[in-house]
């Protein structure tokens, strides 16, 4: 089941635990299918390769620099905690260095929607930000990351961004503290449709954000 539809874009992940969708994506990680790992948290063997998975992963701080690594950990924390019922159980099972935050945090990225887990995958979005993302629920989550990817936020900012919209404060207004606009980026168009846009921006007396906001709304209401 893929992560992604027409309709709503989702805000968690959609496809089963510990399956490798964007590991066995051999265009984001080049990683064939068949060498992304699976972790089946009703499967016990799988399962013990989970915790032995999440044990060296809690115990590689550099596992991070390697999104292939990184994700595959991540799989295997979310997998040992369905599987074993709880945070804490899953860090008595993979034992070492594997604390309930750790493995919360991470578990919490894995559940994060394919089109965030693929920035992170490409290195656009850093696990370390990617993990405060993910303390954010519903549509803000969706709007932090690609605030991250458009104005190439520090962690330090994403954590504070997260950690207002926990406390209630909206996306907008807690981006906007950190002097970013919610919604705008900047995008490259051919030379005659940037021609186009501007002239008939001009002659409706509207600005070009206007017109390609309708053309995409109409757009994406297509599917």
């Amino acid at each position: 089941m893929s992560d992604e539809g027409p309709g709503e874009p989702p805000t968690d992940r959609e496809s089963p635990v510990g399956a490798p969708v964007i590991r066995g994506d051999p265009s984001v990680t080049g990683q064939r299918p068949e060498e992304a790992v699976e972790f089946d948290p009703d499967d016990p063997e799988s399962l013990e390769t989970a915790a032995q998975t999440v044990r060296q992963f809690a115990s590689d701080a550099a596992g991070e620099a390697d999104t292939v690594f990184m994700l595959r950990g991540a799989a295997a924390c979310a997998a040992l905690v369905r599987g074993e019922g709880s945070y804490k159980a899953a860090a008595e099972r993979a034992g070492g260095e594997a604390t309930v935050a750790f493995i919360r945090k991470w578990s919490r990225v894995h559940d994060l929607p394919r089109s965030i887990r693929k920035h992170v995958a490409m290195g656009e979005i850093a696990p370390t930000a990617a993990k405060h993302i993910a303390r954010v629920a519903g549509p803000a989550r969706l709007q932090l990351a690609w605030a991250v990817l458009d104005h190439d936020m520090t962690v330090r900012q994403v954590r504070s961004v997260a950690s207002d919209v926990n406390d209630g404060v909206p996306v907008e207004r807690a981006l906007a503290a950190e002097g970013i606009t919610l919604g705008e980026l900047t995008m490259e168009l051919p030379p005659e449709i940037y021609r186009e846009l501007r002239r008939r921006a001009a002659l409706e007396d509207v600005e070009p954000d206007d017109i390609v906001a309708t053309a995409l709304e109409r757009r994406f209401e297509r599917g």
